[in-house]
């Protein structure tokens, strides 16, 4: 195609949208409330989705050694545990330490730093796939000189398959409002190209062939995509922002956290804005081809 042709394609889409300014209005309001909509709830699936891999990440299995086990065969063990398949990491707890830790728990009131030791050195191993932890525990319960391994079993479970379950259930609300989003705003636009169908048979029948005709209004639906977009992704940052600010100082050292304001913005926003061109663009192409034969 000709630059020229290209040039006029674009003026004539421009013009277009100023000139069937309430039509076009009609459907930037359309993709407009459909795109706030869908900006929001992926914003809200996004940290539900943050939350559930935190949640993921925070669980470890914990290996209990035999009291029996000297400084080499502790030794041994951790090497064995490093072998096994699907270890992300693995942190070495003395007995020392882990006393250290209950009377920091328990704050000293249960007398356990007036008594012997009674507790055992500990491992605690995170798997690369949290999926994956009940396996790696049963295979690490089978090395030698482990007393116990100790990961939530029956808990840990119920956690994937409620965490797996949220996460489809968000995917299927979000692409079945992506769905009926296309299908509402097709329509909106499908009633702009109707009232102009005599334009549309009159460029037909005086020669223009079909993409001529199609591709000045695939650029308005880029236009109203575009302009649908705007409000969405001005109501979303603000929202999100403000949202940030307010509750993330609460949530400072607990186990989860919102997504940081960057790049999460821009990625959400970029998102909303590919939304809107994809659904003007298809909209219009869709709509626009009933009426190309004369």
């Amino acid at each position: 195609m000709k630059a020229r042709t290209l040039g006029r394609h674009f003026r004539e889409s421009f013009k277009s949208v100023g000139r069937n300014s309430w039509m076009s209005f009609a459907s930037a309001s359309a993709v407009t409330v459909t795109l706030l909509l869908v900006g929001v709830f992926v914003m809200i699936m996004m940290n539900l989705n943050k939350v559930a891999d935190d949640l993921e990440k925070d669980v470890e299995v914990k290996v209990l050694v035999e009291l029996t086990a000297d400084e080499k065969m502790i030794t041994k063990l951790e090497q064995d545990i490093k072998n096994v398949k699907g270890l992300e990491t693995i942190v070495y707890s003395t007995k020392e330490e882990e006393l250290e830790d209950l009377i920091k728990d328990f704050g000293g009131k249960m007398g356990l730093s007036d008594q012997n030791n009674p507790l055992r050195a500990a491992f605690y191993v995170k798997a690369s796939n949290p999926q994956e932890t009940e396996k790696l525990a049963k295979q690490i319960d089978q090395l030698p000189n482990t007393y116990s391994v100790e990961y939530g079993e029956g808990k840990i479970d119920k956690l994937f398959s409620f965490l797996n379950l949220a996460r489809n259930i968000g995917l299927g609300l979000i692409l079945a409002l992506l769905f009926t989003a296309m299908f509402l705003i097709s329509n909106t636009i499908r009633i702009t190209i109707v009232a102009r169908r005599r334009e549309i048979e009159i460029m037909k029948l005086v020669g223009a062939t079909s993409w001529f005709i199609r591709i000045p209004f695939v650029l308005e639906g880029i236009w109203i995509g575009i302009l649908g977009a705007i409000l969405p992704i001005v109501i979303v940052t603000v929202l999100y922002i403000n949202l940030y600010e307010l509750v993330q100082p609460y949530l400072v050292g607990e186990l989860f956290n919102l997504l940081p304001l960057t790049p999460f913005l821009f990625q959400v926003n970029a998102l909303i804005l590919l939304m809107g061109i994809f659904i003007g663009v298809w909209g219009s192409f869709m709509s626009v081809r009933k009426f190309l034969r004369v």
